[in-house]
């Protein structure tokens, strides 16, 4: 293996470790994240798996710019940094909900609740990464239209639904996805998951009430008309039966042991036998380690520091916003005439960029994600009112 080339696994290393000492000293600066929740190893895992994406990109970004096609990189470990981290980000999708559903057999949901948090947890900080990806455009095509004003329209208001219905190139800009790297895939999956809580609700014998179960039955609909790629459901299907997983007492005594940190590394490195995250045997060692995790692994005490956690908070800001500060860097700020760098220059560049996106999604997290969530009691008080119904009459 050569240890300075594209697809060496030094520059991956490297880079966790300047996120983890960017975030250790962030935390020593501003104090610790919130406390361990019920599933603390979960809070600490989602930061990896976001710096992963991006470690993915950095790839990508590589043999895009000496090939100009934006493909998997040819490397098992880049290619599952990105794509099975975005699975284990379904897992916990999955695990997360579902367990809602199976605590709200004795404690009822909050429904109304429940889609405000949603609304108010991705919507905010995805427009504002809308608002940069037009800015860019508009830049990339000289402020200049060279399509209709109403064709542009169409095609913007197909990224702010989400890319649900296709990220198409705006305004002739072919870069458009490259900008974003192309991560806005994943969200639809999460919507449509989330539409479909009430369905899965009453596969533990809870009954929401009729709008919810309508737009169960929408989400659903929806989903069978859309594109999905049957292994990225099954991810969730991961994470459903680690909520169940979690109520086995057996497991729990277990999982928290170094013979099961062991185990999660051995599942993790099997993933490497699979050439392709799509392929449906990886779920099998990725809902092991998942499964470990929920049930309160730590991998050795890493997923409960504090630099962990505060990873963890911000990883949806560094899931959305490192293609762009790829994209500025390889494209703006190196331009066009320094594009085939150096596999070794590559990387560096790369490194270098790691504290930036800690630096710039600890901001994000703080100033836009944060206070959005802390709105959704508000914005629930105030639906309520709208509907002029009492708490315990409302569809919840």
């Amino acid at each position: 293996m050569d240890l300075l080339g594209p697809v060496s696994p030094l520059p991956a290393v490297a880079a966790l470790l300047l996120a983890f000492a960017t975030a250790a000293l962030l935390q020593r600066r501003s104090g610790a994240p919130q406390a361990p929740g019920r599933f603390a190893g979960i809070d600490g895992l989602r930061g990896y798996l976001a710096l992963g994406v991006f470690l993915h990109h950095a790839c990508i970004w590589y043999f895009y710019q000496h090939s100009g096609e934006w493909k998997l990189p040819p490397s098992r470990l880049y290619t599952h940094l990105g794509h099975s981290s975005v699975a284990v980000f379904f897992m916990i999708t999955g695990f997360l909900f579902f367990s809602k559903l199976i605590d709200s057999r004795q404690r009822p949901l909050d429904w109304l609740k429940l889609f405000v948090s949603r609304l108010l947890r991705l919507l905010p900080l995805y427009l504002v990464v809308m608002g940069l990806l037009f800015v860019t455009v508009a830049v990339l095509s000289g402020g200049e239209l060279h399509e209709p004003a109403r064709t542009v329209t169409k095609q913007a208001l197909r990224w702010l639904g989400f890319t649900m219905y296709g990220n198409p190139p705006i305004n002739q800009v072919e870069a458009t996805k490259i900008v974003v790297a192309g991560v806005t895939w994943s969200l639809p999956y999460e919507w449509f998951f989330y539409g479909m809580l009430p369905l899965l609700a009453l596969t533990v014998g809870v009954r929401a009430r009729w709008p919810y179960l309508l737009l169960g039955l929408v989400s659903l609909l929806a989903l069978l008309d859309w594109h999905a790629l049957p292994v990225h459901l099954w991810a969730f299907a991961g994470g459903i039966a680690a909520a169940w997983a979690v109520r086995w007492p057996a497991l729990c005594r277990l999982a928290p042991s170094r013979v099961a940190s062991l185990l999660i590394l051995a599942a993790v490195a099997a993933v490497g036998l699979f050439p392709l995250a799509t392929d449906y045997g990886v779920l099998v060692p990725l809902t092991i380690a998942f499964v470990l995790v929920a049930c309160g692994n730590t991998l050795f005490g890493l997923l409960l520091h504090p630099a962990s956690r505060l990873l963890g908070e911000m990883a949806y800001s560094i899931y959305l916003l490192h293609g762009l500060l790829l994209f500025g860097l390889f494209h703006f700020a190196l331009g066009a005439d320094r594009a085939a760098l150096d596999a070794g220059v590559h990387w560096a560049w790369a490194l270098a960029l790691a504290p930036v996106l800690v630096l710039v999604s600890h901001v994000s997290f703080r100033f836009i994600e944060a206070p959005a969530m802390q709105a959704t009691p508000a914005l629930t008080a105030a639906l309520r009112r709208r509907f002029q119904r009492s708490p315990d009459r409302l569809p919840a």
